[in-house]
């Protein structure tokens, strides 16, 4: 049984929520001169998904802190300057170039698992031949490779994709930008810095930097919340966190033991509070049970849902506004309108800031006109309409 050290300080619940939000962006004044490449390196990690309803998850996440960010300009803080890679985090995510050697644990994981899901037939062909390619012609997507299926259903991949993936896994091979949704590879040699472009690190030294990026993006946070964030196994975190520079923390009502990033008690959170939709797939919200345990809101992705059974909608945003989550709003587009399909209200309080919140969305995505539709509880759907017509006369 491991003895864990006394908190170094008590923490009220909404202390730390607080703390969370400032760590997250979500509270204080924006870095705007840093702008998306200051939110990648702050969080660490940016999921990528493939649903794009308002816009991909990716561009959801600096928008969220920022505002109304250019959606290109976006794109192109990812995916130039040899700024950021593609690799396997909490999911497929955006990393920060300098995490590179923080995930030579990972890479030496699936090296000496020796094979994907997929196996290749043929691998030491396939392989040096997506190698010779991408010296040759490169950086490459998986159709100028050679194609990524072969004519079945999504799964049924090409040995070329199944190649490349593994290049990938493995580290010969990184993704720096998409182009269409694609991923670009390209040899490793040739797109991480130098001074980056090793394994040096020990796995216990990748995690420990991990874990103490991850409770800086967090601010406060559990041995699970450490975990989740980069995806690691509990014991990982209980190895390292004593080296991290993390101080245990106790926060009140949370009934377990935490930690925090020391800069984060130094200085009490204040500030604006961003009233914005979120994605589903923001970092703010990602972990299911943390949100319920700092929010009190139960979210659920019903994207994969079947329609009938859906409660809040197929993309349902949560609603940030005053430094709580207070609703949520399931938008579509139909051309140069937003529809807000359903919306769902925690109450009368939560009425403006969803219009304020939907109206600057619209704008953000270049929509003239919104309509609301279903909203719940619906004694609120006629001030909600009448307030989105007020916002966007004013903008």
């Amino acid at each position: 049984m491991t003895l864990l050290p006394p908190p170094q300080a008590t923490l009220s619940a909404d202390e730390a929520r607080r703390i969370v939000l400032r760590a997250q962006g979500l509270l204080g004044a924006p870095d705007r001169r840093a702008g998306t490449r200051g939110v990648l390196r702050s969080l660490g990690a940016v999921q990528l998904d493939t649903i794009s309803v308002l816009a991909r998850s990716h561009e959801l996440i600096p928008y969220a802190r920022l505002g109304a960010v250019g959606r290109e300009a976006v794109e192109r803080a990812y995916w130039t300057d040899q700024h950021a890679f593609e690799y396997w985090s909490h999911a497929a995510c955006i990393l920060p170039i300098e995490e590179w050697p923080h995930f030579a644990f990972r890479r030496r994981a699936r090296r000496a698992r020796g094979h994907r899901w997929h196996v290749l037939a043929d691998a030491e062909r396939s392989i040096a031949a997506v190698l010779d390619q991408l010296k040759a012609e490169g950086p490459l997507n998986s159709t100028q490779l050679g194609g990524a299926k072969n004519g079945g259903p999504w799964w049924d991949w090409s040995e070329t994709k199944i190649a490349v993936e593994w290049l990938l896994d493995t580290g010969e091979v990184v993704c720096t930008q998409r182009r269409g949704w694609k991923r670009i590879y390209d040899l490793a040699e040739r797109a991480v810095p130098g001074a980056l472009l090793h394994d040096d690190l020990s796995d216990d030294e990748c995690v420990r930097r991990l874990v103490a990026q991850a409770g800086a993006a967090l601010g406060v946070a559990t041995r699970s919340d450490l975990a989740d964030y980069h995806r690691l196994k509990g014991e990982q975190v209980t190895a390292v966190i004593a080296d991290t520079g993390l101080v245990p923390v106790e926060v009140q009502g949370w009934g377990k033991p935490a930690w925090a990033d020391p800069t984060a008690l130094a200085s009490e959170p204040r500030g604006r509070h961003r009233t914005t939709l979120l994605s589903p797939f923001d970092s703010l919200v990602w972990d299911r049970p943390r949100t319920e345990r700092i929010f009190g809101f139960t979210h659920r992705l019903e994207a994969y849902t079947p329609k009938a059974k859906r409660v809040h909608g197929y993309f349902a945003m949560p609603l940030l506004a005053g430094g709580k989550l207070v609703g949520r709003v399931d938008p579509s587009r139909e051309g140069h309108t937003l529809v807000a399909r359903q919306v769902t209200l925690d109450g009368v309080k939560a009425v403006q800031p969803a219009a304020d919140a939907i109206t600057e969305a619209a704008g953000w995505v270049g929509c003239v006109e919104t309509r609301v539709e279903r909203v719940l509880p619906e004694t609120l759907r006629e001030p909600l309409a009448a307030a989105v017509a007020r916002s966007q006369d004013r903008r």
